[in-house]
């Protein structure tokens, strides 16, 4: 069964947009091809880090919107770890929204 997830992922594009442009074109084409169809997505721009790790000192924040496997999402991290242009990766299962039971008074 298809779970439906959101993934932020932050990309080391050092500094030019036009390379993020290709690798978001890249992931994309990732999703796809691990069955994974994307809903939406959201390019947030380059953000400073509040602390740098190391040499990068900002990254390129996207947020992909996806319907997925939990096999198929386990697939695409272990893949998109192995990946230099994605820095950093979380993804959260988006749960299926519950109709609120509305509970009326009963008369006396």
């Amino acid at each position: 069964m298809k779970n439906r997830y959101e993934g932020l992922l932050i990309l080391n594009v050092k500094g030019s947009e036009d390379g993020a442009k290709e690798v978001i074109e890249r992931l994309e084409a990732d999703f796809k091809k691990e069955g994974a169809p994307i809903e939406q997505v959201q390019k947030m721009g380059n953000r400073q880090f509040s602390y740098s790790a190391g040499d990068l000192g900002s990254g390129f924040y996207v947020n992909f919107v996806f319907h997925a496997e939990p096999v198929s999402l386990a697939r695409l991290h272990a893949k998109l770890t192995l990946d230099e242009s994605v820095y950093r990766q979380h993804y959260l299962r988006i749960g299926a929204a519950k109709p609120v039971k509305v509970r009326t008074p009963r008369a006396a």
